[in-house]
């Protein structure tokens, strides 16, 4: 069984491949790449499913779950959003409806929500899911909190826990001594390709979703709704 994460990033996408023993670091310039490359199943860190209005019922319960850091989910991506022309005039028209805005975080997030939202299709959705990192590295660090991915320890502590999974070569990705460094430490470029750390980091929790899809971690517990596209709204971890 070959899984496959994938994390967004500035040009393109990091992907790391899981097929058995041997694993792979890869950069994809688009999502639609995937179709050049063989896998069994895969988890992308983007929502995949997205409402007319409203929030979506998989992102509050991760917040719910994730607190005291609720604010590593991002809430309020819904169709349309995006067709806006700018964050504040999209935020101005929500709030002339009655709903929220949005943060500045998710609406940078536009070109590659976007760009899922294109791709999937209900029956591609049977291998190519949402995920969530930060519940992966909940779930793998016994449901303790974790601290911030972007501090030396909060590095430190998901590297291990990536190779007490298996992913061993991690370390190797990253090259923390060989690349720049932030004011605190953390690696802040990997292979040139313009990745951060912690974007290679997120693409191996991806993974381990992907490849634990079986296990049934998945939210909203009580069952997904399903968009217009017939897309269902969840979460897997």
């Amino acid at each position: 069984m070959i899984a496959m994460g994938l994390d967004g990033y500035a040009r393109g996408w990091v992907a790391v491949r899981l097929n058995g023993a041997k694993h792979e670091l890869l950069f994809l310039r688009s999502i639609a790449e995937l179709s050049a490359i063989s896998f069994d199943r895969v988890g992308v860190d983007m929502p995949i499913g997205l409402p007319e209005r409203g929030e979506r019922a998989c992102d509050l319960e991760a917040r719910a779950l994730l607190r005291p850091h609720a604010s590593r989910v991002f809430t309020g991506a819904r169709r349309g959003l995006w067709d806006h022309p700018s964050h504040a005039e999209a935020n101005r028209i929500l709030k002339q409806r009655g709903e929220k805005g949005v943060s500045v975080q998710l609406w940078s997030l536009g070109p590659k929500i976007c760009e899922v939202d294109a791709l999937l299709t209900p029956r591609l959705q049977a291998r190519i899911r949402e995920v969530h990192p930060e519940l992966v590295f909940l779930r793998l660090n016994g449901g303790r909190p974790l601290p911030s991915k972007s501090t030396r320890e909060g590095l430190a502590l998901r590297m291990g826990l990536l190779r007490a999974e298996g992913l061993t070569q991690v370390r190797r990705w990253i090259e923390v001594e060989r690349h720049k460094r932030s004011k605190d430490g953390v690696a802040s470029l990997t292979y040139g390709s313009g990745a951060k750390a912690d974007d290679v980091l997120d693409a191996c929790a991806a993974a381990i979703a992907a490849r634990d899809f079986d296990s049934g971690r998945v939210l909203p517990r009580s069952g997904a709704v399903k968009d217009a596209k017939r897309l269902k709204m969840q979460i897997w971890y």
